[in-house]
């Protein structure tokens, strides 16, 4: 759909022609970043605290997880010593929109304002409305369950995030 997509696929290919390599794909990851802006969460939560409206699409699709989840379940990967392509996302499909719904309620005193949109009004270069991830190859891989945003958000209330 675009020269970034492009270039991903080619980049994987390059990598994957080495039999001992490995590519792990992953979707919207989370948490706290060095810069504090770095993660989809710090960005919405700065655009909630600076009063901005938020236009989320509700047809665009990807599967969030927290950045610590992807990173234990890459280390697991690694140790087992199992080249290939791996898909390393959340088990919840979501719509920006939901996501947006989701961090608001974790930040109401942030007064967060949000706006149902779609991908159709889009103007800019194209995107893929749904790049959610398939992860059963690597939940086959991990020792514990890749768990859904909501699912980690409610294990973890007294997080930042």
């Amino acid at each position: 759909m675009s020269i970034y997509a492009e270039t991903k696929v080619a980049a994987e290919q390059i990598v994957l022609a080495n039999p001992r390599h490995t590519v792990i794909r992953t979707s919207l990851n989370g948490g706290t970043s060095p810069t504090g802006d770095r993660g989809f969460n710090e960005q919405l939560r700065h655009a909630f605290a600076d009063g901005t409206t938020l236009n989320l699409f509700t047809d665009e699709f990807r599967n969030p997880m927290h950045a610590a989840v992807t990173a234990r379940a890459t280390w697991e990967l690694v140790r087992q010593n199992q080249p290939g392509l791996y898909h390393v996302a959340g088990r919840e499909k979501m719509s920006r929109w939901d996501l947006g719904r989701l961090l608001a309620a974790r930040w109401p005193q942030l007064q967060p304002k949000l706006v149902a949109g779609s991908l159709k009004e889009y103007r800019a270069a194209p995107r893929s409305p749904d790049t959610s991830l398939n992860c059963a190859k690597i939940q086959k891989r991990v020792s514990f369950p890749l768990p859904g945003l909501t699912e980690w958000l409610a294990a973890h209330p007294g997080e930042i995030f």
